[in-house]
């Protein structure tokens, strides 16, 4: 939808009234607006416009007791039932490292925020949300019956803005630096690959040698990675929950990494869908999304730590998995075994 055909707050709030089963994302993409754009139609009657400050909001964030945390990108959504502790702020990353809810937040990246409350019969649900500058979402956290509405109604009022208008007009996205995408030198990274001692070097030798990260796995070579089937999750998935292996689960975008370390029981494809729903631990994950899945071995003073990667059609990581591992010990087995048992990728051509 182009700026002189864009609706106004009022077509945005007759629309979704107009569809109240569809799913707000949904709604935002067939409007041709940000999902922050909808939010802010709101502002006035069930929205309120507040700081948009990562760090601000983690400062109170362990107030609000037990809440929902919800982190996505366009093929995964990430929900965990906790507690925000175990907090720690920086200007450029910020940590959360509770029990459950487990972040990397990135506070550049957060922009705008909303304090949204919706109405479902008797059921009011209360949620803070937060965008970045183009209007997508980097985080979520949605009440819950055990959480301290004294701190939300709190952090409501002493965030809010006095900008409280209903128009948003989204940023356009910064463009990706090009030499992301340029010819990789196979030698330089699989000797750079080959010398990192911790997983966590492996950004930075990205960024070092200008490659992309779909780039790297596919031109390292098969003693460090190897494309599996594409529904290569599901069988993941429904491995683990057989065994009751411990696995890390990473859904991220621009602005939040969101991680489940534990078990998963309740596995459930429904139609695109594959689903998790445990305890304290939700995922909903398009499986039409994926396009390429990588299994990759990174060296560490510990061992290997091998992880499970899916990628979308535009290059972008949907998911990523690791078996739960705490420094200093080496790899779980049987996580290996599972990962070492998904059919590879030219295995499934030559059938």
């Amino acid at each position: 939808m182009t700026d002189n055909k864009r609706p106004s707050p009022d077509e945005i709030r007759a629309f979704r009234a107009e569809n109240p089963k569809m799913r707000e994302r949904d709604i935002a993409a067939q409007l041709g607006i940000s999902e922050a754009a909808l939010v802010a139609a709101e502002v006035g009657l069930t929205a309120v416009r507040i700081d948009g400050g990562a760090n601000r909001f983690l400062e109170r964030a362990e107030a609000l007791g037990e809440i929902m945390a919800l982190t996505r990108n366009e093929s995964a959504v990430h929900e965990k039932i906790g507690v925000f502790e175990k907090i720690n702020t920086g200007a450029h990353a910020s940590i959360v490292l509770g029990e459950n809810i487990d972040l990397r937040i990135f506070p550049g990246q957060w922009a705008h925020g909303f304090a949204f409350t919706k109405t479902d019969g008797e059921e009011v649900r209360r949620s803070l949300q937060f965008f970045d500058k183009t209007g997508n979402a980097v985080h979520k956290v949605h009440l819950r019956p055990a959480s301290n509405l004294a701190a939300y109604e709190s952090i409501v009022a002493d965030f809010r803005l006095e900008d409280q208008s209903r128009e948003f007009i989204e940023e356009l996205p910064t463009a990706k630096q090009a030499d992301e995408n340029g010819p990789v030198d196979v030698d330089a990274l699989r000797d750079n690959w080959s010398r990192m001692t911790d997983t966590h070097q492996f950004f930075g030798m990205l960024k070092k040698l200008k490659i992309g990260r779909q780039d790297a796995v596919r031109s390292v070579g098969p003693d460090f990675a190897w494309q599996v089937k594409s529904d290569a999750v599901a069988t993941m998935m429904h491995g683990a929950a057989a065994r009751a292996t411990e696995i890390m689960c990473f859904v991220g975008n621009d602005g939040t990494i969101q991680i489940h370390t534990g078990k998963v029981e309740k596995v459930e494809p429904m139609g695109p869908w594959l689903n998790v729903m445990d305890p304290t631990f939700h995922l909903h994950l398009r499986m039409d999304h994926i396009t390429e899945c990588w299994v990759v071995r990174k060296p560490t003073v510990d061992g290997h730590v091998t992880s499970l990667e899916a990628y979308d059609a535009a290059g972008e990581m949907v998911i990523q998995f690791f078996g739960k591992r705490k420094e200093g010990k080496t790899e779980l087995a049987e996580w290996r075994e599972i990962l070492d048992g998904l059919p590879r990728h030219e295995d499934v051509a030559a059938a």
